[in-house]
C-alpha cells in the first residue's frame, strides 16, 4: 500500500504557514487604509487618531537648551490683542458699595442726585472657590462696564473680547497673591471651568477679577448688588451713600488716596497704582507658563509630560516640520489628529496647528481624550497614542522626571 501514501497537508483544508503568514499581511494593510490601527492593552480597547510612529528628529545644535522659563514662544500676533480701543474714556469709581439684596431703582436716583456723584451703576457680584480658594468676583456687561475701569485696561480690546467669551479678567493682585497663571482653566468648586484670559489693575479693591453677567448667571451670582459711583475724585460723600443704602451695605472709598495729604506713604501709593494698570491678556510669557497653564486644561496631567513631549518632538518650537510623516508644528500633530484635538488656546479665534499657543493646550486635549490624566499606566498608554511607540514613552518619562527635578 505504499503508493496509498499521500501529502496529508494538501487535502487537510488547512492553509500552510506561508498562506497564513501573507493573509496576516493583507489584513494588516487593510485595517491601516481603514484608518488607525485597534489595540488591546491590558484588556481597554483602544483607537488611535492614525497618529504613525514618527522618528524623533535629531539634535540640531549640542549646546543644552535654554531653561523654559526664559524661552518665549513665537507666533503670528494676535490681531485684537494691541493697544487701541474705540475711543472709550475712562470714569474710574470712586466708590464701591455691597448691599445685602437687590438695589432698587429708587435708591438708583438717589444716589445719582447726590452732590458729586456723576455716574451710577449697579452690576451683579459674587463669590466662587477655586480649590477652596475663595474670589471675590463681579459680573459685568462688557460694553456697559468698559469706561469704569483705568484706561488702559478700557484701551485693551481683549480683555473685553475675552470677558464676552465667558472667560475670566483677574485682577493682576489676584493673579500674584494666588499664584493664577496667565492662560491657564481654574475648577469652579461644584461649577464651569473658567480660563484666565487676562490680567490687569482694575482699581477695585477687595474684587479679585470680572466676568461677563452671563457667566455671573451661570454661577449664581447676586443679582445688581454691587454699586459704582463716578464722580470727582475725594468729594464724594460717605455717609451720605451710607444713608442712601441703608444698613448693611458695604462701602469701600476707592478714593480714598485723594482724601488726605499727599504724604510720602500717599505717594507710594500712587505710583504702585500705576504700576498695576498693566494689563496682560491672553498668552503665557514663556514655555514654562505655556506648559503650566495647558496642563490645567486635563486635570491630573502634570505639566512636566506636556514639556518633555515639546523637547521630543520640536526642541520647543525650535523644529517646527513638517516631519517625514507630515507631522506639523511644535507639537507635531498630523493634520487629520489636529482637526480632531486642536484648540484656540490663546482665544484669537482660530486653532492654529503652528502656533505653541494652540499646539500645547492641544497636545494636553488629545493626551486627556485617552487617559492621561488618570496617571499610571493609563498615562504612559496615553503617551503612546501620541507616538506608538514604547521607546517614546520612557523617553517622554524620564525627562519629565529631569523636569520636575530641575523646576521643583
Amino acid at each position: 500500500m505504499s503508493g496509498a501514501w499521500v501529502n496529508v497537508s494538501r487535502v487537510s483544508g488547512l492553509p500552510s504557514l506561508r498562506a497564513v503568514m501573507l493573509m496576516v499581511i493583507a489584513v494588516l494593510a487593510v485595517t491601516v487604509a481603514a484608518g488607525g490601527l485597534v489595540v488591546i492593552l491590558d484588556g481597554d480597547v483602544l483607537k488611535s487618531a492614525q497618529e504613525p510612529v514618527r522618528k524623533q528628529p535629531r539634535p540640531t545644535e549640542s549646546r543644552p537648551a535654554p531653561r523654559l522659563d526664559q524661552m518665549v514662544p513665537t507666533a503670528e500676533p494676535v490681531k485684537d490683542f494691541g493697544q487701541g480701543g474705540p475711543g472709550i474714556t475712562s470714569t474710574p469709581p470712586r466708590v464701591l458699595a455691597i448691599t445685602p439684596s437687590a438695589v432698587p431703582k429708587r435708591t438708583r436716583f438717589a444716589l445719582g442726585e447726590l452732590t458729586h456723584v456723576q455716574k451710577v451703576i449697579v452690576v451683579d457680584a459674587g463669590a466662587v472657590k477655586v480649590s477652596g480658594t475663595a474670589l471675590n468676583l463681579l459680573a459685568v456687561d462688557p460694553a456697559a462696564f468698559r469706561s469704569w475701569t483705568p484706561q488702559p485696561v478700557a484701551d485693551q480690546p481683549a480683555v473685553w473680547s475675552a470677558l464676552a467669551r465667558g472667560e475670566l479678567v483677574a485682577d493682576t493682585s489676584a493673579m500674584r497673591k494666588f499664584g493664577m497663571i496667565l492662560g491657564a482653566m481654574y475648577q469652579v468648586d461644584g461649577g464651569p471651568r473658567l480660563r484666565a484670559a487676562a490680567s490687569a489693575g482694575l482699581g477695585l479693591k477687595g474684587v479679585d477679577g470680572l466676568v461677563s453677567a452671563d457667566m455671573g448667571k451661570k454661577l449664581g451670582f447676586a443679582p445688581e448688588v454691587a454699586v459704582l459711583l463716578h464722580g470727582k475724585s475725594g468729594k464724594i460723600s460717605e455717609s451720605a451713600v451710607r444713608k442712601a443704602l441703608g444698613k448693611g451695605a458695604q462701602v469701600v472709598m476707592l478714593d480714598a488716596a485723594a482724601r488726605t495729604a499727599k504724604t510720602q506713604q500717599g505717594a507710594q501709593q500712587e505710583g504702585q497704582q500705576k504700576q498695576g494698570q498693566q494689563v496682560s491678556v491672553g498668552r503665557p510669557g514663556s514655555y514654562l507658563e505655556l506648559y503650566k497653564a495647558s496642563a490645567t486644561r486635563c486635570p491630573g496631567l502634570s505639566w512636566t509630560v506636556l514639556a518633555a513631549i515639546g523637547q521630543v518632538e520640536s526642541s520647543h518650537g525650535r523644529n517646527n516640520g513638517p516631519s517625514s510623516a507630515g507631522a506639523l508644528g511644535p507639537m507635531q500633530f498630523m493634520p487629520a489628529t489636529w482637526k480632531h484635538y486642536g484648540v484656540d488656546g490663546d482665544g484669537d479665534g482660530k486653532s492654529d496647528i503652528w502656533s505653541p499657543y494652540d499646539a500645547v493646550p492641544g497636545a494636553a486635549n488629545y493626551l486627556c481624550a485617552n487617559g492621561a490624566g488618570k496617571g499610571g499606566e493609563k498615562l504612559r498608554k496615553a503617551i503612546w497614542f501620541y507616538n506608538h511607540s514604547w521607546d517614546y514613552v520612557n523617553k517622554v518619562m524620564g525627562i519629565a522626571a529631569a523636569y520636575a527635578r530641575t523646576y521643583a
